[in-house]
């Protein structure tokens, strides 16, 4: 039995969310997860993807959101299971316990999830260990990292810093997650002058450790979808001003509650993720790749649940997809499921290649 069969599945959704997630990480750990279906030689060619300005070649488009794999316990089998690449973190440097709990809610009848966890982690020293031990030849992993949530003005600027350092040698690609909704004051970072900031911070960084390292690394950085118009202009225009900038990842989680939402928990404190998301997160991403117009690269995530889902993504404007909550309730089968579905959609409207896709809606 593996962790993500009917069996496992259902016998881990009996445990509290967070005990849940708990197990299918040590799960992971000792092997108990689906192996990767192959695709057929021209499913696969189809959905090799290349992001142009990271220079990032990922075996196929699906990726593991943050948030699953906070530690970077578990890089190995996720890639296993035959994602195209897998997100970790998010990190601080100092490690902290996070939120109270509960701080996990699954949103069953609306295939959500709500969390305010917090920044939870065990700090930079063993998330910087693993990937120095596991990384090499495993595939494309990424390191997500933040701030410490004691750390304030300058020094949380200075935990970015230290969070692109610590990591650069040992990771595919750095995320500066400034949009967690569970971290106080974290999304102000996304106003212009503070992001700018920022950014002039990190690219100081980035440049000391390409200096130093002779090692360039794609960094992205990720943004909340509640922002409007003139906030999306002003952060596409200050990642493209930042020196060592490649990319933005389009979207965190949102603290919006659409009113569709049937669930008992949906007053909970926190960031919205999972189905209800999609939209609002697709229509952002949408407006972020108009106003990049291809001088960055794009991952969309919010509310991917399956093929058709990844597919409007990648239309409106994403060179690659992640997920995660949508693994809560459909686990390790979606992955192959999605690619295949994804696959036969280029296919069906006539592409030859998954990158002549990416904003055919725009």
């Amino acid at each position: 039995m593996t962790i993500f069969d009917d069996i496992g599945l259902a016998l881990i959704k009996q445990l509290s969310p967070e005990a849940a997630h708990t197990a299918t990480i040590k799960a992971l750990k000792i092997g108990l997860a689906s192996k990767a279906k192959i695709l057929d030689e021209e499913l696969a060619a189809l959905l090799r993807t290349n992001l142009p300005i990271s220079g990032l070649e990922l075996p196929n488009p699906l990726g593991i959101a943050a948030g699953f794999d906070k530690n970077a316990e578990a890089f190995i089998p996720s890639l296993n299971m035959g994602c195209g690449f897998v997100e970790c973190g998010t990190v601080t440097p100092k490690s902290q316990p996070g939120n109270p709990k509960p701080r996990l809610f699954r949103l069953k009848e609306d295939q959500a999830v709500i969390n305010r966890m917090g920044f939870n982690n065990e700090g930079l020293e063993p998330f910087v260990r693993r990937l120095k031990n596991g990384v090499k030849g495993a595939g494309i992993v990424g390191a997500n990292v933040g701030a410490n949530k004691t750390s304030v003005g300058a020094k949380r600027v200075e935990d970015y810093v230290d969070g692109i350092k610590s990591v650069w040698e040992h990771c595919s690609y750095v995320t500066l997650n400034i949009s967690s909704p569970n971290t106080p004051g974290l999304r102000g970072l996304q106003n212009k002058s503070d992001l700018q900031e920022l950014l002039a911070s990190a690219s100081r960084a980035i440049g000391e450790q390409q200096d130093a390292t002779q090692i360039e690394r794609p960094v992205f950085l990720k943004i909340a979808p509640d922002i409007d118009d003139e906030a999306i202009a002003d952060i596409v225009d200050a990642v493209l001003e930042a020196r060592g900038l490649t990319g933005i990842i389009v979207s965190n989680t949102t603290i919006d509650r659409p009113e569709t939402l049937k669930s008992q928990h949906a007053s909970q404190a926190g960031g919205l993720s999972g189905k209800p998301l999609f939209e609002k997160s697709t229509i952002v991403l949408g407006k972020v790749a108009r106003r990049v117009d291809g001088r960055l690269d794009i991952i969309g995530v919010g509310g991917v649940h399956d093929a058709q889902s990844a597919y409007k993504k990648i239309r409106a404007g994403a060179h690659c997809f992640q997920l995660y909550s949508s693994l809560v309730y459909g686990g390790a089968p979606l992955i192959p499921a999605i690619l295949e579905g994804v696959g036969n959609l280029l296919k069906a409207d006539g592409f030859s290649q998954i990158s002549d896709a990416v904003g055919a809606d725009l």
